[in-house]
This record gives structure tokens, sequence and C-alpha cells, in this order.
């Protein structure tokens, strides 16, 4: 922990229950810093010294931020860097790094670059050599994937579906065959019609609704995606950030020889050879090679 502090300026310092500590100045560099997801407690030590003892912290909302500052006494000054000012801050926030100051970058919630802006300052950083160093912490994705009771050894994050109905479906198609728990965020007002969705396309997998996440009212719902659907369409409560995590597809055998050679014998017949492989082999999970091999084979006797 920081030095406690007894006559120190109020800059470059933080409190943590009443008690004031010290923050050492930061080094020249950008400092990726995660933020809590709700409960203002969630954050670290580190943190919470880094953000004091920075020049200038850069962040989505400054409202946001200022609030989780001003729980923790921090005086350090904010400007606002997100997806519509990027090009015009980005510059700026690079010229206070040459000139030797340490720049703290947050987002609204949880950890910065997961699904939030921000990647292109870090690229722009390292390339101008500046040091960019992350504090890990709080991540929504992470708390919902442990919280929801389906395996973790393998996990893909989505982030949000397309809000169109056409896109939705169709990048749902996509995601269908990943074989890994799928991770995904969701707003309130689109929670139904987005279950509804991906009961659709996924059909009957386990799936668990995580909302408010170390909040008071946080609350974690488990069950089969139509199951889930229905409550939610029924008016289930949806206030809050929303994570939706979702089992990953069940095993299955592969096709037998014949039943191989049928599918391919259909896909021919609508699709080119190259098109029909790809298909065949992201849809029954059989080698490319082998599906070609066969294919060559099947075309010919056409």
């Amino acid at each position: 922990m920081g030095v406690k502090m007894t006559s120190e300026p109020a800059a470059r310092r933080f409190v943590i229950a009443g008690q004031d500590f010290q923050a050492p100045r930061q080094g020249p560099g950008l400092y990726l810093v995660a933020t809590p997801i709700g409960n203002l407690r969630d954050i670290t030590i580190r943190a919470l010294e880094t953000l004091a003892g920075a020049d200038v912290i850069a962040c989505e909302d400054t409202r946001v931020t200022r609030k989780l500052l001003d729980h923790y006494g921090i005086a350090t000054s904010l400007t606002p860097y997100h997806d519509h000012n990027a090009a015009s801050a980005r510059p700026k926030l690079l010229a206070r790094m040459a000139s030797g100051q340490a720049v703290a970058l947050v987002s609204d919630a949880g950890t910065p670059m997961i699904s939030d802006p921000g990647f292109k300052l870090v690229r722009a950083a390292r390339d101008a050599g500046h040091i960019v160093t992350s504090l890990p912490g709080p991540s929504a994705s992470l708390a919902a994937l442990t919280n929801a009771g389906l395996p973790t050894d393998r996990f893909f994050f989505e982030g949000f579906l397309p809000a169109k109905a056409g896109q939705r479906k169709e990048r749902i198609g996509e995601l269908a065959r990943i074989p890994a728990t799928l991770v995904l965020f969701e707003s309130g007002p689109r929670l139904a019609d987005t279950l509804t969705a991906l009961a659709s396309g996924f059909g009957e997998r386990q799936a668990a609704i995580c909302r408010e996440l170390t909040k008071l009212h946080e609350e974690v719902r488990a069950d089969t995606l139509s199951q889930l659907a229905r409550d939610y369409a029924q008016g289930r409560e949806t206030r809050g950030e929303i994570v939706i995590v979702i089992a990953s597809p069940p095993d299955e055998a592969p096709p037998d020889p014949n039943e191989l050679d049928a599918i391919i014998r259909g896909s021919l017949k609508r699709l080119s050879l190259k098109d029909a492989v790809s298909e065949i082999a992201q849809s029954t999970g059989v080698p490319r090679r082998e599906v070609y091999q066969r294919a060559l084979i099947l075309a010919k006797e056409k």
C-alpha cells in the first residue's frame, strides 16, 4: 500500500476508509488501468496509486470516472478519450508522454480495450517508443464466465451482436459451431429478442444471464436458452449491465462414409466444389483434405 501521508499536498494522494496515502509519481508512459464494474471497492491498491500518481487520466466519460476519483480523494485531471474524439485526442496524449508525463487510460468500467476504445492509442504509444503498462483488475466478461457454472477451459468473447436482425442471425450462425463457451454483452431492451434468436440458432444449450454483477441487485439466472428467452419475453427484469454466457456445442460424432457421401452429393448440386468442401468441413468437423478427396471422386462420377 502507498505510504501514509502526514503533510503532503493534495495532489498525488488517495484516501481509503478515511486514511490518506501518498502516491508515488508515475514514470512517463501509458498505464492501462482496470476500474470497478459496479462496486467501487473492487479496485487494486496499485490502480489507486497509478491514478493518483499519473499526470492525466484519459477516460470515456469524465463524469463516470470523476465519481470513482471523488470516492478515493484523487485529484488527477481528466481528459476525454473515446471513439468520437480519438483522432484528435490521441496526438495530444502522445505529446504528453513524449514530454515525460504519465498518462493513465481507463474505460467507464472494467478493463480498457475489452469492448472499449483504446487499442490505437496503445499501438501508437508503443510505436513511438513509450512504455505501456497494463494493470489487471475487474472485467465483466471474466466475472460472468466464472459465475455462470459453465466450462471455462476454453471461451470465446464476442461482445455485442449486430443490432439488425438479418446481420444478427448471420453472426449467430457463424458462432454456432465454435467449440468454446461463448461470452456476449447485451442491453436490457434487446435481451429478449437476442435470446430468442440465440435459441433458434443454437438449440437447447445451457446458458446464464449475469446482470448487475458486483452491484446491490446482482443476479445470475441459469437455464436453457429457450427457457431464458421465454422468461425475459414475459417481462423479467432487464435493467442494468448484462452478460450472456452460453455453453459450447455438444460433441457430435462425424458422419459415417455413406452419410458423408450423401452430404457431399447434396452440396455439389448447389455449390462449386471449393465452396461445397468449405461448407461441409465447417459443418461436420471432418478434415478439409478428407472432404476434398472424397468430393473429387464424387464430382467425377457426376
